[in-house]
């Protein structure tokens, strides 16, 4: 199985919440103020 790389600084630029669209349905992921992250529906 392949799998693709993408750094957090990619997916993320300068912000630090994304919405990610799957299935028709929103997820955001974001980045806490520990550096960790959080995916929620």
């Amino acid at each position: 199985m392949e799998k693709r790389i993408i750094t957090s600084t990619d997916l993320f630029g300068k912000l630090q919440e994304i919405v990610i669209m799957h299935a028709d349905e929103e997820y955001r992921l974001r980045i806490t103020s520990n550096n960790k992250l959080i995916l929620t529906k």
